[in-house]
């Protein structure tokens, strides 16, 4: 009895000696350690990633070139129906939030913080995936949500931890790396289970059993492997935070390291300005705003890699001090000169929803390069005091406007619409450059409001193709309707060239109709040249400063009508070559001079397993 006893004293001075490493490996001290937290984190993980699945599973197959779905829960006109997405939302964001931020101390608190959470994101999800005809769920305002709670969860952790509502810097800015070091560390781990788990298959594959392999071909088993995985990597890298922490740091000194690099780059480049000009910004690229927002934050996330989390953390080298001074200074003009591309560009486009959202990038990006200046003009040496409150400060009010932008409370696609509208009424925006595409399935209900007003123009091409757009399921279906002056069949059967005297006139039409809906005679001269019989070969500009391009034409007799078929292909021939020049370029390994060329039916069958089409064919001779 006694030498039970003595054991279970040993045993419990072993666990009492464990519990004390393990709390040194935590960040704050005053988190117990919790060495059951992997398993409880792979499980409530592992659950949620089943129901995940099979609230985005559903059963439809691929008959006759589209999606049929059968009657089923939360499945309407063949896909998911915006509250089953939004269900989905819900337990993804709720799951993540919680075994991200979850602490033994105040543990209510995640749970609190990660179900409000997910009922916001779920009802952004909810409004943007019914916003547009054929919607998604991943729109803007649900992209700002996610924001939101990607940068409230940091400050969220620091007010747990201090039992209130204040958020220390040096606290909330570790939380903000350590949950994005912790967040990719997870997806790499699960990354390499998939790959242990698809070893081990192979290798009982190797003789003969298959069970394994079965079940990774299974959705539900990869789900659940993916949750286990992410679930126990987070549970054992939160509880060692305190290495991750140092891990962080250790980035930042790497991180530290380049600021010299982007500092000179930058002051260099807007020391050019003054003797290049702007226009060769807007001349050279289409994307001059995202690198200039890009530079911006490489200068802030730099800059904050050298001055740390306080005075302690700031690099004492003078050059990479100078480097964060200068990065500090350099955010405010690029973020102005990307405010005037934006500029630029709205002026002569008009607005869209991407449009305004990036304005409102651009806005953000120039309030604290505003707040950076002045931290450095009022705070000389000790700048970087006042940029961390400046950091702070922005956290917060980038939380609640990033809420406020994801609630349905502003509507970009109204805005948009009206004044894509606007533009065309003034002359601003000719028909041929309307974009009836945007106001069916980009602008919302009043998009499409618009575009009902549209229909009943009296001019027959703008009402005709309003009510095409109307009337099509989604873009994709849509042909391209920019253009239509440019492309009016009038016009475009005056730029036709028909070099083929067995041409049949009763096909010109058919051929006009089917140039229409396509990008291969867009401008200047069409011609057509005989390939062999029903096919040709198509010599158009897209544009006027581009090249010809090459299509091939095939008339093809279908179920019920006469089909023509347009390819583009790449031959090295030109407008002027002669119709033996392109017969013999588009097969010059066995067409000879006096060869008969001709293009020879073979009939063949598709294979069709449960309904679902495949890429195999079979030859019936064979």
């Amino acid at each position: 009895m006694s030498a039970l006893l003595m054991k279970i004293m040993a045993r419990g001075e072993e666990m009492a000696e464990s519990g004390r490493t393990a709390a040194t490996m935590r960040f704050d001290a005053d988190d117990r350690p919790w060495p059951l937290r992997p398993w409880i984190m792979a499980a409530i993980c592992a659950v949620a990633a089943l129901l995940f699945h099979y609230l985005v599973d559903f059963d439809r197959s691929y008959v006759n070139g589209e999606w049929i779905a059968p009657p089923q829960w939360g499945v309407a006109n063949g896909d998911l129906t915006p509250f089953r997405q939004a269900l989905a939302v819900f337990v993804g964001v709720a799951t993540l939030a919680f075994v991200l931020t979850v602490e033994l101390r105040r543990w209510w608190w995640s749970l609190v913080f990660a179900l409000g959470w997910a009922l916001v994101i779920a009802c952004v999800g909810y409004y943007t995936a019914g916003y547009n005809l054929g919607g998604e769920i991943v729109e803007f305002p649900f992209m700002s949500g996610v924001f939101a709670i990607l940068l409230a969860a940091p400050l969220f952790q620091a007010a747990r931890d201090m039992g209130a509502r204040t958020f220390p810097y040096a606290r909330t800015h570790n939380h903000i790396w350590n949950d994005a070091v912790i967040g990719a560390a997870s997806l790499a781990f699960t990354g390499l289970s998939f790959l242990l788990v698809n070893l081990l298959a192979e290798l009982f594959a190797l003789v003969g059993m298959d069970f394994l392999r079965n079940l990774l071909n299974d959705e539900w088993f990869g789900w659940m492997i993916a949750g286990l995985a992410f679930g126990a990597a987070v549970g054992v890298l939160r509880e060692r935070d305190a290495l991750v922490s140092t891990m962080q740091r250790l980035v930042m000194v790497i991180l530290s390291v380049l600021a010299p690099v982007l500092a000179v780059g930058l002051v260099l480049f807007l020391v050019s300005l003054p003797f290049t000009g702007l226009q060769k910004l807007w001349d050279t690229t289409g994307a001059t705003t995202p690198i200039l927002l890009g530079c911006a934050a490489g200068a802030f996330i730099l800059a904050n890699a050298v001055i740390g989390n306080g005075r302690e953390e700031r690099a004492t080298n003078k050059l990479l001090q100078w480097a964060a001074l200068a990065l500090a200074v350099c955010i405010l003009p690029l973020a102005i000169i990307a405010a005037i591309s934006m500029g630029l560009r709205i002026e002569q486009y008009g607005w869209t929803p991407s449009r305004i959202w990036g304005m409102l990038v651009v806005g953000i990006a120039v309030g604290y390069g505003l707040s950076y200046l002045w931290a450095v003009i009022k705070g000389r040496k000790d700048w970087d005091d006042l940029a961390r409150m400046w950091n702070l400060r922005g956290a917060i009010a980038l939380v609640g406007i990033a809420v406020f932008l994801a609630l349905p409370i502003l509507d970009f696609g109204s805005i948009s619409a009206k004044d894509q509208m606007a533009r065309f009424k003034k002359g601003i925006t000719s028909a041929h450059k309307f974009d009836y595409q945007a106001m069916a399935f980009d602008f919302g209900p009043k998009g499409r409001e618009m575009l009902a007003t549209l229909a009943k123009s009296d001019k027959p091409d703008i009402a005709r193709n309003a009510d095409e757009a109307l009337k099509a399921e989604d873009r994709w279906s849509l042909r391209d309707l920019s253009g239509i002056n440019e492309r009016d069949d009038k016009a475009l059967e005056e730029r036709l060239v028909i070099e083929d005297p067995a041409f049949l006139a009763a096909d010109k039409a058919a051929v006009l109709a089917r140039l229409r809906g396509t990008h291969t005679c867009r401008v200047g001269p069409c011609t057509i040249k005989p390939l062999g019989k029903n096919s040709w070969v198509i010599f158009g500009k897209v544009e006027k400063q581009k090249p010809l391009r090459l299509s091939l034409l095939q008339k093809r007799q279908g179920k019920d009508e006469v089909i023509w078929d347009i390819e583009s292909i790449s031959l090295p021939i030109n407008e002027a070559s002669s119709a033996d020049d392109v017969v013999k370029a588009f097969n010059p390994l066995t067409v000879k001079p006096d060869s008969k060329v001709e293009l020879v039916p073979v009939e063949r069958y598709r294979v069709v397993v449960d309904g679902m089409q495949t890429e195999t064919y079979v030859d019936p001779q064979q």
